[in-house]
């Protein structure tokens, strides 16, 4: 076993702030929402009608029609987002082992707009109406397969699967690989599109979304006292991993370092957190256990921060409980404020959040709290972006069964 350092080397995203990596950036620092009102499928029966979307999302200006016809939307985003972090790192292909570059790639869901047409289909038209790529477009792992077959990466192949924990145990696994000898390279993160009426319809029935449906842009309002529930949203973010070794060789451009994760379960409920946030806190403390750092290092957080009554004063305590009075100096977010939730894509691009607020040494703002939670008293940022020095960054992404990831990104040093 070796301990090699890991680096990032390339972004990609496509969310509802722009479908690359400078568009959700820029969204971010400026404190743009990207909830918007859900046109592409009547939605006038549904308790919540508006969605966290890709804007004039055309698959064509990506696919040819016969490839679109046969990619879910999910493995589309997958794609896109993967295809901006390979260009962004600059790696030239025909000069690597493809042998020891690996694809992490994870979806909450899958295939959901797939397996809702297809179902619609075989009840229309019986086994006959189901199409043959059914299956191959539906399965979770797909997005990771069609980004290896696309780019000819042989190494370490498969996805975790950890509803909204999703990307970023990816992330953490790709790290693993890495700095293990496993691999030089992994592209990781995740992608989702669950905005379809089975979506929506099924988290509505859980009483887990916000109905704010008069004012959708500030629907998803974190540690503010008048949340009533997450924003559902899609999209997919990419991160490319390297052994420090591999980028310092090529001359890569370093965006930052990865340096620590910490996984664990809260054994409580099925979607509930754990009011006395053990998991989370265990969590937590793995990951700083891990950086070999202290905690009053850490000097920003992306929270999961859902916009949910019980979510957000959850970890807001089990950050209290870990970082005792230092919690109220470090700089949290919830930039799902801005996004809405992207499930299995959410660690992922949370985790390109928080990597960037270290590279620009700018923290993006928590929008729409107007009238704070007194229970969740520490500093969000609250409705602008925040200048300040940031040398080691934390990501924090929960899921339902009680799944919980932190991953620690460090300001790169030579």
């Amino acid at each position: 076993m070796t301990d090699r350092r890991v680096v990032i080397t390339g972004i990609g995203a496509i969310t509802p702030l722009g479908k690359t990596a400078p568009e959700f950036w820029n969204g971010l620092v400026s404190g743009k929402s990207g909830v918007r009102p859900i046109t592409h499928f009547d939605v006038s029966k549904f308790s919540t009608r508006f969605a966290g979307q890709v804007e004039e999302y055309d698959e064509l200006e990506y696919f040819d029609r016969k490839e679109a016809r046969r990619l879910d939307r999910v493995t589309q985003f997958g794609l896109i987002a993967a295809d901006e972090a390979i260009k962004d790192s600059q790696v030239d292909l025909d000069k690597i082992d493809k042998n020891r570059v690996g694809v992490l790639v994870g979806t909450g869901i899958g295939g959901m707009k797939t397996f809702y047409d297809q179902s619609v289909s075989h009840y229309e038209h019986g086994p006959r109406g189901v199409s043959p790529f059914f299956i191959p477009m539906l399965i979770p792992d797909i997005p990771a397969g069609q980004i290896s077959i696309k780019y000819g990466f042989r190494g370490v192949n498969f996805c975790a699967v950890s509803a909204c924990a999703t990307g970023s145990h990816n992330i953490g696994l790709a790290f693993d690989s890495i700095r293990m000898g496993q691999s030089d390279m992994v592209l990781c993160g995740g992608t989702e599109a669950p905005v379809w009426q089975i979506g929506i319809a099924g988290f509505s029935s859980m009483k887990a979304l916000s109905t704010r449906n008069d004012s959708p842009e500030t629907a998803s309002r974190p540690f503010d006292k008048t949340r009533d529930g997450f924003v559902l949203a899609e999209g997919a973010s990419m991160m490319v991993l390297e052994s420090l070794e591999s980028a310092l060789d090529r001359g890569a451009r370093i965006y930052g370092e990865i340096v620590g994760y910490g996984f664990s379960a809260d054994a409580h409920h099925i979607t509930a957190p754990d009011p006395e946030g053990n998991g989370v806190i265990l969590a937590l403390n793995s990951a700083l256990k891990m950086a070999g750092i202290e905690r009053e290092e850490i000097d920003h957080i992306n929270m999961h921060g859902t916009s949910t009554p019980l979510g957000d004063i959850a970890e807001t305590n089990s950050i209290k409980k870990v970082f005792g009075d230092h919690a109220y100096k470090i700089n949290l977010n919830s930039t799902k404020s801005m996004t809405g939730h992207m499930l299995g894509a959410a660690g992922a691009g949370e985790s390109v959040a928080a990597l960037l607020s270290i590279y620009h040494n700018t923290v993006p703002p928590t929008i729409n709290v107007n009238d704070p939670d007194p229970e969740c008293d520490l500093n969000y940022t609250v409705n602008e972006a925040e200048v300040r020095e940031i040398r080691y960054a934390m990501n924090n992404a929960f899921g339902f069964g009680g799944h919980n990831t932190s991953l620690i990104f460090k300001k790169y040093e030579e």
